[in-house]
């Protein structure tokens, strides 16, 4: 159930909430910030999510405190928690779910600025997270609330979750709560997802993703006569040549109809994660040099990301034929391949209700038609569609994606503030429906 976000006369309400919030929106990204969820190994999660839980009671949400136990990761020491919040309309309607991660990834080298400080400079909000996606989950809790304080008479629900470990495949959060009902069509029919893909994009989906590891085999002699052994980082090296000769410039040619982003990734790529072949590198602070020894194992790890056009198996066989043609024709080849983990693509109409709504949205607040684009990587998306089943679902929220993962990440409080207005509008729209703009679902 949908209508156009300026139809609603609960809109100049709406807004003087949200510019009433905007103190409290910095104040609580800064917070979030503050709190190092770092995965891995995944820390601090029970103190972001019991700062939610605190939160959220406040503004009349019941909370679950949920741990993933059992998934990968999972441990005494850092157990994978979640929280997952909702507040009850005053009538049947549709539930809207704004789920967002609270894992955030390794820090790296770089910065100019503490990491966890949560700082502003001049409109921005910098630290680890503040673009992916802190500020995006401060911005759906900072919607939810003035929508609740303009328009407490709504219909169905709103629900607001923190999951774990998105930044590692999301097994211990969304994946989990999808396998237990969560996101069950029966129980929410709306989702959005704050990820940061710009203020003025609707990301319907991303592509899909392939991950394995590749090994070559040989035979230890000894480093001074190689010829009496095989060595299996040559074995390798002749694997990555039919890479380069083959594989990439194929992959180049493929083109996808969804509306990636950026250009590149709207063909076949492929990223070599990993390579070690031989001793163990030395440990940090060793002076011991290495003994004399031909490798007689190699190992890469690759990260095949694909289109909607291909299949999981095609892209398995297309890498296993270029390794059964050096085993056919190099002496001495062999190798083993392991699938380490798959995500397929995942796409949703631009026509979806929660798709139409947001981009009318942000036509109304940023004056322009919004972009309909797809992610080059995956998210939270490829759970809820592929467990549980529901394909009303974008991605949406501030940020940069290109900031993502970067020293000095950080997240513009202008933009937070326009995407928690969208937010805000699309609530409205999917919870106030009036029967004169009701369209079918």
């Amino acid at each position: 159930m949908t209508h156009a976000p300026d139809a609603s006369p609960a809109l100049p309400a709406l807004s003087a909430a949200l510019a009433e919030r905007r103190d409290d929106l910095i104040a609580l990204t800064q917070d979030l910030i503050r709190i190092p969820t770092l995965n891995p190994p995944g820390e601090n999660y029970r103190e972001i999510c019991d700062y939610l839980d605190r939160r959220l009671r406040t503004s009349g949400f019941e909370t679950q405190m949920i741990r993933a136990e059992g998934t990968p990761g999972d441990s005494d020491r850092y157990p994978r928690w979640n929280v997952v919040a909702r507040r009850e309309g005053t009538r049947p309607g549709d539930c809207v779910h704004l789920t967002s991660h609270i894992d955030v990834v390794d820090v790296g080298a770089g910065w100019t600025v503490d990491p966890f400080g949560g700082a502003l400079i001049d409109g921005r909000i910098y630290g680890r997270g503040a673009c992916d996606m802190k500020g995006g989950l401060a911005a759906s809790i900072i919607a939810a609330e003035a929508f609740l304080a303009t328009c407490p008479d709504f219909a169905g629900a709103i629900e607001i979750s923190g999951t774990a470990d998105e930044e590692s495949g999301g097994y211990g959060g969304v994946a989990y709560l999808a396998e237990r009902g969560f996101f069950s069509p029966q129980k929410v029919q709306h989702v959005i997802i704050p990820e940061p893909l710009q203020k003025d994009r609707v990301c319907l989906g991303h592509r899909g993703g392939w991950w394995a590891e590749i090994e070559t085999f040989g035979e230890i002699a000894h480093g001074s006569m190689p010829f009496l052994g095989d060595c299996a980082v040559r074995h390798m090296g002749a694997v990555l040549q039919a890479f380069e000769d083959k594989l990439f410039p194929a992959m180049a040619a493929r083109r996808t109809e969804m509306p990636v982003v950026p250009e590149g990734a709207r063909s076949s790529t492929m990223n070599i994660n990993s390579i070690h072949g031989g001793q163990a590198e030395r440990l940090a602070g060793s002076t011991a040099l290495p003994s004399h020894c031909v490798p007689d194992s190699c190992r890469i790890v690759i990260d095949r990301r694909y289109l909607v056009e291909e299949t999981r198996d095609s892209v398995k066989a297309e890498i296993a034929g270029l390794l059964d043609g050096l085993k056919a024709t190099r002496p001495n080849f062999d190798y083993a391949m392991k699938e380490l983990n798959h995500v397929i693509p995942s796409m949703t109409d631009r026509d979806a209700p929660v798709a139409r709504t947001v981009a009318a949205a942000i036509a109304e607040v940023l004056g322009r038609e919004a972009e309909f684009v797809a992610s080059p990587g995956s998210y939270d998306q490829k759970h809820i569609d592929r467990i549980g089943k529901l394909k009303n679902c974008v991605a949406y929220g501030p940020g940069l994606l290109e900031l993502a993962h970067m020293p000095d990440e950080y997240v513009g409080v202008d933009d937070m503030m326009d995407s928690a207005d969208v937010m805000a509008r699309s609530l409205v729209a999917l919870l106030l429906p009036t029967d004169e703009t009701r369209p079918p679902h």
